[in-house]
């Protein structure tokens, strides 16, 4: 059983630390909009199964995300992984040992992992659930998500993928705890690498409050909005143009956990907590995003990657 005593609890009194954060210009588009991308996970079966792994595959313009069901003992391998990727584990009672490059770095549970691109291999010493996170760089992965068609041809407003600096000291698998405490001012808790960045939002115990809601669109790029525990409602408002034949209906997407949402650019969007007890919302973004980077203190391991040295807002 997951363990949830590292979750703690948004405030639904606290203000929002993104309204300090530059608002994002009209949309005055004259493109058509795509749409919310939604996987369920245990609404099918797997997408791969081997020795004590169960996989299920989804993925964004630029990412690719795995929910993995692993049992002790299980190994899952990259022969040639082209860029950086993310291991999560949310379960305290997980544990893997990561290979690369020669060396074993063990891994506990209730932690992110950052592992570099080349041969690496996870090994399962304790089971749990996993959460790996790669760019679609990785084309056999691709080739396995449930919603591959949905990208056969690129979504608007999204530029091309452009991985972020790597590490300042060199390449290793590196890891960090998620039980930090909650700050005032702070937007959860954040770490980020040359491909991705996850936000492991405070978790809500109970339904949100929804006179405290956060309805805000980003212009240009995804957002993977995973859920592990509990169930959200994704509220999503697509923006008008001249051209009606690209308005689109508002949303409201029930997703229980397992599931991934990927709220495409553009769209206006909140997510509100639904069921009573624990709800814990990952947020996904590929590559890093610009604004939290640049907020004092936001992003945990910052002094690990430098920022690029182009593409400032």
């Amino acid at each position: 059983m997951p363990s949830f005593s590292m979750f703690r609890a948004m405030s639904p009194t606290s203000p929002d630390p993104r309204a300090s954060l530059a608002a994002y210009g009209p949309s005055t588009s004259t493109q058509g909009f795509s749409p919310a991308e939604i996987a369920r996970f245990h609404d099918g079966p797997p997408q791969h199964e081997a020795a004590g792994l169960r996989m299920w595959f989804a993925r964004g313009q630029n990412f690719i995300v795995a929910y993995v069901e692993a049992q002790a003992g299980a190994c899952f391998e990259r022969a040639d992984q082209p860029d950086e990727y993310v291991l999560l584990q949310p379960d305290e009672s997980a544990a893997v040992d990561i290979e690369w490059q020669g060396r074993t770095t063990a891994v506990a549970g209730h932690r992110i992992a950052f592992v570099p691109a080349g041969a690496s291999a996870l090994r399962v010493r304790q089971a749990g659930r996993l959460v790996l996170l790669f760019s679609t760089q990785s084309a056999d992965l691709c080739a396995r998500c449930s919603n591959q068609a949905a990208y056969e041809a690129p979504h608007p407003y999204m530029p091309p993928f452009a991985p972020w600096p790597t590490a300042a000291d060199g390449p290793c698998v590196r890891h960090h705890s998620l039980d930090v405490a909650d700050e005032p001012g702070r937007f959860g808790r954040i770490w980020r690498c040359s491909t991705f960045m996850v936000n492991v939002l405070p978790a809500q115990v109970g339904p949100r409050d929804v006179a405290q809601l956060s309805p805000h669109h980003h212009d240009d790029f995804e957002q993977g909005s995973l859920a592990l525990e509990g169930a959200f409602v994704h509220h999503l408002r697509w923006p008008w143009t001249g051209n009606m034949h690209h308005w689109r209906e508002d949303e409201a997407v029930h997703c229980g956990a397992p599931s991934i949402a990927v709220i495409p650019p553009r769209a206006i969007h909140t997510s509100r907590a639904v069921l009573e007890g624990l709800n814990q919302l990952v947020d996904i973004f590929s590559p890093p995003r610009w604004d939290f980077s640049l907020k004092p203190g936001w992003v945990l391991n910052a002094d690990d990657y430098p920022l690029p040295k182009e593409g400032a807002p």
